[in-house]
């Protein structure tokens, strides 16, 4: 993926100041190639390899300026970020209305959306035009106030002071009954009441937790 692309020159300009050039080059390359790892098909990866690239930078500078400052980042991560990670995610961020910052990932990210999952939030009203599944990445995790998982048995990294919590949302991909979209919709979480996350006690050193 070359560096001269438009794609780059957008990032580099808005994260001027911020990061050096070859930051930027290397975490734009590093996000096309990872969705390479995980696309039957190649040719359109361009743009959501920007999206991804954009999302780790903007995490990145959280992480490098003063944590606990604006609004709690929540991070929903399963398997294959197809459905109920995407799910959680979209709704949270629909509710939200910016007072949460909302990402989604995988441990094993498929190559599309499920379309089960797109065909309930269109029914509950919430876009997923623009989503796709993304890899889990360490500044995601490093940002984040909440890692959620969603009883996908997932391992994701444990940090000092983040919330680990973990659903056991029902496969979306299952028989789901007529009032699935109204459930789905009521048992997320509401954005305008969320408070800013408590925090969790320090931890010496990082490891990982696996949920089951």
């Amino acid at each position: 993926m070359s560096a001269s692309l438009p794609e780059f020159a957008r990032l580099a300009l808005l994260y001027r100041g911020r990061f050096s050039p070859e930051t930027i080059q290397r975490l734009v390359t590093d996000s096309y190639e990872r969705l390479c790892e995980h696309a039957p098909i190649r040719t359109h990866l361009v743009v959501p390899a920007e999206h991804l690239a954009t999302e780790r930078l903007d995490a990145l500078a959280h992480v490098n300026g003063a944590r606990g400052c604006g609004p709690p980042r929540v991070l929903f991560v399963c398997s294959h970020n197809a459905g109920r990670s995407q799910m959680a995610a979209a709704l949270l961020a629909h509710r939200a209305g910016g007072h949460v910052v909302v990402s989604s990932a995988g441990t094993l990210p498929a190559a599309e959306v499920e379309p089960a999952v797109t065909q309930v939030l269109t029914e509950a009203g919430v876009d997923l035009t623009d989503a796709f599944p993304k890899p889990l990445t360490d500044e995601v995790v490093q940002a984040a106030d909440i890692v959620i998982t969603m009883g996908c048995g997932d391992a994701c990294p444990v940090l000092p002071g983040r919330r680990y919590l973990d659903w056991p949302v029902t496969d979306p991909r299952a028989p789901r009954s007529p009032s699935f979209a109204a459930s789905a919709t009521r048992s997320t979480p509401t954005s305008p009441n969320c408070s800013p996350p408590s925090r969790a006690p320090e931890n010496r050193t990082p490891h990982h937790r696996t949920y089951r």
